[in-house]
C-alpha cells in the first residue's frame, strides 16, 4: 500500500551499498525507520537533521523495514541551514529525540509539537542561545512528564534556581535569561538525566559536546 507522508528526519544510517535506513518521525507512523535507495547523485543534503519533508511511503507487510521515495521539501528551513549555531543545535535536538523516542511508537502529538518546535527556531532570528534548553523541558512534557522543580531538583544541582527561572518565565523571556555556556551546559545535562529518569534510557547524546565547543559563551 502506497501514501503520502510527512516525515521529520531525526538520523540516517548506512545499509548496503545502494541505500539509507531513514529515521524519522512523524504523526502518520511515530517514530519509524525507512529504507531510501541512494545513488552518487542523491542530494544527501535533502536528510539533514530536522528537515521536513513530504515523501511517498510503501508499506511492507512482511517487515517492520518500509520503503520511502519521491522526497519534497515541505519547508526549506534557511534560517537554520544558513547559521552554524543554529545548525549545531538541530543536531542535538535529533539525536536526543532519535535516542528517547523508541522505534515504532507513536506519541500522540509529538511529531507535530516537534514542526512547530523546528519552525520557531527557524524564524528567531536572534537570541536564540537558550533554545535547546526549552526544547528539552518541552520534550518532557510532550512525551507526558510534565517538568516540575521538585522532580529536577535531585538532578539539578546548583542549576536549579536557572532552570526554576527558564520554567517560570515567558517563552521570550526566558530565550534572553543570562546564561554563560558553562550554565547552558550544565543545565543541558541535568534535564537530560531527567529524560533517562523518566524513560529509562541512555541518552549518552554526543552532539552536547559540540554544542559545547560551537556556542562556547555564545
Amino acid at each position: 500500500m502506497k501514501s503520502k507522508a510527512e516525515l521529520i528526519i531525526l538520523n540516517h544510517t548506512k545499509f548496503g551499498e545502494n541505500s539509507i535506513v531513514l529515521h524519522t518521525l512523524s504523526s502518520e507512523y511515530g517514530r519509524r525507520g525507512f529504507l531510501v535507495k541512494v545513488s552518487p547523485r542523491t542530494a544527501m543534503a535533502l536528510f539533514l537533521p530536522l528537515n521536513i519533508l513530504e515523501a511517498e511511503v510503501t508499506e511492507n507487510p512482511k517487515s517492520s523495514l518500509w520503503f520511502a521515495r519521491n522526497f519534497v521539501s515541505v519547508n526549506p528551513l534557511n534560517g537554520i541551514r544558513s547559521n552554524i549555531h543554529k545548525n549545531t543545535m538541530t543536531l542535538f535536538m535529533s539525536e536526543v529525540l532519535y535516542r528517547v523516542v523508541k522505534d515504532q511508537t507513536n506519541e500522540d502529538g509529538l511529531a507535530d509539537w516537534l514542526k512547530g518546535q523546528i519552525l520557531t527556531l527557524d524564524a528567531l532570528q536572534s537570541d536564540f542561545a537558550n533554545f535547546h534548553l526549552l526544547f528539552l523541558l518541552n520534550l518532557c512534557a510532550a512525551l507526558g512528564f510534565d517538568p516540575d522543580l521538585a522532580g529536577l531538583a535531585p538532578f539539578a544541582d546548583k542549576k536549579l534556581i536557572h532552570i526554576e527561572a527558564l520554567l517560570k518565565s515567558p517563552f521570550a523571556e526566558a530565550l534572553l535569561l543570562p546564561l554563560s555556556g558553562a550554565d547552558r551546559n550544565a543545565i543541558a545535562e541535568s534535564i537530560l538525566k531527567y529524560i533517562e529518569y523518566h524513560t529509562e534510557s541512555a541518552v549518552n547524546v554526543r552532539s552536547l559536546a559540540v554544542l559545547r565547543e560551537i556556542y562556547g559563551d555564545y
